[in-house]
Parts: C-alpha cells; sequence; structure tokens
C-alpha cells in the first residue's frame, strides 16, 4: 500500500483566504455578501458585446505573451492621457492574468533569498510592506526567500478618530496619524531592504497617498537604491474631489516602480482576472521573463474587446461619482447606528468601527453577523501579520441599492439592540 510522501509546506502559516471563507458562507446562510470586494451588478453591456464580436471575428487562440498590441497601445494612450506619462508599449507594458498575477511576478523578479548584503553576509532580500495589507503580498515575498518587514498605518477607521454614523454630513475630519509616518519607514530601511509595496488607494482602509508621501517615498527609494511595486488597482476610485497620485508621475521613483492597475476593478470584471503592469524597459524585461513560466498569456478576446472599449474614457472617468454615490449611501443607511467610521477616501471599500458596541473579536462578530443578521464583513485584522483587533470591520459597497439599503437597516437595527 502506498503512503502519500510529506513535504514541508513552503507557507505554513497560510490557509483558506479570509475572503473565500465569508463568501462561502454567505452563500450558505443567504446573507447579504458586503466581505470580498466584487461588484454583484453587471458590467456594460457594450463592453460583453465586444467579447462576443472579438469571439466572432476569430480572435480565439493565444494571445502574444506580452499581451495583444492593440491593448498595449491603448494602456498606453490611457496613461497618457490620465496622468501625463509616456510607456512605450511594444517594451514597457505588459497583459497580466489580473493585478494579483502582476504583484506576484513583479516580487518573484526583484527579490532573492541570499543576496549578499555588506557586512551582515549574505541573508534574504527585505520588502516594506503597509499594513494592514493585501493578503497577497506577503506569500509572494516569502514564496520569494525574501522577508516582510511590517509599517503599520495608523489608519482611518479606527475607533479613536472616527466619527459617529449620525454625523456622516458633517465635514470630513482627518484621522489623526493617518498619514504614513515616513520616520518610522526609515527606521526600517536596512542594508538588506530591496523593495517597498505600495497601494494606493489602499485596501482596506480607503487611504489615499498625497503628492508629499511619493515625494518622501523617493527620497527613500533614491537614497537606498530600492524598488518599488505600486498596486493601483483602485486608481479610478476616488473620492471627494481627491486626486489619485500615481507612482509613475514622480519622475525618479518611475525609474524604479512597477506599476499595476486591473480592468476587472475599473469595469466591473472582477471574474475576467485581466490586469497590467508598466514598467521601464529594464524592469520588464526581467519581468516577463517570470510573466511567460506563471501564465504566459491572458484570455485573447477579452484583450480584444477591452482594447476597443478604452478608446472612450467616460466609463472609467464616471467611476470616481458612480462610486461616491453608493459610499454615501451605504454611510446613510447606518447613520441611525451605534457604528463609527471615517468616509473612505477611495477603493470601494468602508471599514467600520464596532468598538463603542461590543468587545467581541471581530474575526468572531464578522461569522456572528452573518449568521444572526444575513451581513457578510471582512474582519480587518486579517490584514496585519500579527491579526491586530482594532474591532473594525470592512463593508464592501460595490453592490446595487437595494443590498446597500437591506445592510445598513440589518446592521443599524443589531447595533440599537446591544
Amino acid at each position: 500500500m502506498q503512503t502519500t510522501q510529506a513535504f514541508p509546506s513552503k507557507l505554513p502559516q497560510v490557509g483558506t483566504t479570509i475572503f473565500t471563507v465569508m463568501s462561502k458562507l454567505a452563500a450558505d446562510t443567504g446573507a447579504l455578501n458586503l466581505s470580498q470586494g466584487y461588484p454583484n451588478f453587471n458590467t456594460d453591456p457594450v463592453l460583453i458585446e465586444l467579447v462576443a464580436k472579438a469571439m466572432r471575428d476569430g480572435y480565439n487562440q493565444y494571445a502574444p505573451m506580452p499581451g495583444v498590441p492593440v491593448l498595449r497601445e491603448a494602456i498606453a494612450q490611457k496613461t497618457a492621457r490620465c496622468y501625463n506619462v509616456t510607456y512605450n508599449p511594444e517594451t514597457e507594458i505588459t497583459v497580466t492574468t489580473g493585478a494579483t498575477e502582476a504583484i506576484y511576478a513583479a516580487i518573484t523578479t526583484v527579490v532573492q533569498p541570499d543576496r549578499n548584503a555588506g557586512p551582515r553576509g549574505a541573508g534574504p532580500d527585505e520588502v516594506i510592506v503597509f499594513e494592514p495589507a493585501y493578503d497577497s503580498y506577503v506569500p509572494a515575498i516569502e514564496l520569494s526567500g525574501g522577508k516582510p518587514v511590517f509599517v503599520s498605518l495608523n489608519s482611518p477607521g479606527r475607533s479613536e478618530g472616527c466619527i459617529p454614523a449620525d454625523a456622516v454630513d458633517a465635514p470630513r475630519v482627518d484621522t489623526p496619524g493617518s498619514a504614513i509616518d515616513w520616520d518610522v519607514v526609515r527606521g526600517k530601511i536596512t542594508e538588506r531592504t530591496r523593495l517597498i509595496i505600495v497601494n494606493t488607494p489602499h485596501n482596506p482602509t480607503g487611504y489615499v497617498w498625497s503628492a508629499d508621501d511619493l515625494n518622501q517615498l523617493a527620497g527613500i527609494v533614491q537614497k537606498y537604491n530600492l524598488f518599488v511595486i505600486s498596486d493601483e488597482v483602485y486608481e479610478h476610485i476616488i473620492f471627494d474631489e481627491r486626486t489619485h497620485h500615481s507612482l509613475m508621475q514622480q519622475p525618479l521613483l518611475r525609474e524604479r516602480t512597477f506599476v499595476v492597475g486591473s480592468f476587472g476593478k475599473t469595469f466591473h470584471t472582477t471574474g475576467w482576472k485581466i490586469g497590467y503592469c508598466l514598467a521601464p524597459a529594464n524592469l520588464t524585461a526581467e519581468f516577463r521573463k517570470v510573466h511567460q513560466f506563471v501564465t504566459f498569456s491572458v484570455s485573447t478576446p477579452m484583450q480584444y474587446a477591452l482594447a476597443e472599449y478604452l478608446q472612450d474614457p467616460a466609463p472609467y472617468e464616471a467611476l470616481p461619482a458612480f462610486y461616491q454615490r453608493k459610499r454615501d449611501l451605504f454611510l446613510q443607511s447606518i447613520r441611525q447606528s451605534r457604528f463609527q467610521f471615517v468616509p473612505s477616501e477611495g477603493t470601494f471599500f468602508q471599514n467600520v468601527s464596532y468598538a463603542g458596541i461590543t468587545d467581541e473579536p471581530d474575526y468572531d462578530l464578522a461569522i456572528r453577523l452573518t449568521h444572526d443578521i444575513g451581513v457578510a464583513s471582512i474582519p480587518v485584522s486579517v490584514f496585519y501579520h500579527e491579526r491586530i483587533d482594532h474591532k473594525i470591520l470592512r463593508f464592501c459597497f460595490a453592490k446595487d441599492d437595494e443590498t446597500l439599503l437591506q445592510a445598513g437597516e440589518r446592521l443599524t437595527r443589531w447595533s440599537l439592540s446591544q
């Protein structure tokens, strides 16, 4: 009788992601799913028809490894339009299987497990990660043999900086310490630091980087000769007349940064898993060496459809107003509750503090609310490597209006009953 050969896990601390857990629980219980970050409404019928047209036109075989030329050209045109920055579509733009693959390939490109690093001798590359952090960053660093080094944000959504739910119409108040403490970042840099991972607008906090943040980062990158990965998948989902400051707009950062984008977030097509990476030619050449053996190429008809759809800027230019209305609708729906919050600056997520309602651990409460009132959320502690619990839940408001209003009514009723 054969037995299964045991082998050590490369990710011993990793289990099923919280997004899978909560979405399955929501499906099993019939709860309103405000946990996993995807819309519950469909994409533009025009875009769907463009995919069907591309299929009918015969674009059904392998695409070129870097992406179909017309889509890379469309991305270059959109980038120039939005940020006044020029990327060469032939040598500096790569289409990927979603942003997660782009992030993984970029980390794999840069991070090495055993680099000669001066007086301390050889050792793993270190990567600065701002947390709470999206959950794909750290496993990719560890799979590449690197060492994550954490910098915590005192981020919007913590109870000490929140405003009561019934003050949603009041002017926005700044959360004390919500901006990045760059002195803390500098204190984390060592001779082995190789890479910094940036996410703006930030998931899960909704924090949006400022121009000063970019300048501070540029000084650190220049001084310590670092690389950067900038996760900008929510670039067009930004509120209250703020500006998205892409790292590509800072000349020094542009030469050292892999900028990652996503059509899934922009065009309500998360299931298509199509993203892209913008980087200087020397970085792109190395990036593509990894990309070709992770995915090789991305869905051909969808690439042709997106290339044509991008010719009209109206859909992505309308996103800020579209999602700000949904954010405000959700916040209005809980304005009579006992929850507290700072309105999200960007992304389609809203953090809500329940610290004034119960001391229950956030993971336990997220599970209980899914069962008891039929509203699924994400406990923010899962975005910290030490599972720090600030009594905050993350809700996705990329949902139809009826879902948001029902969720708000249930959350309000529960909070007032406690």
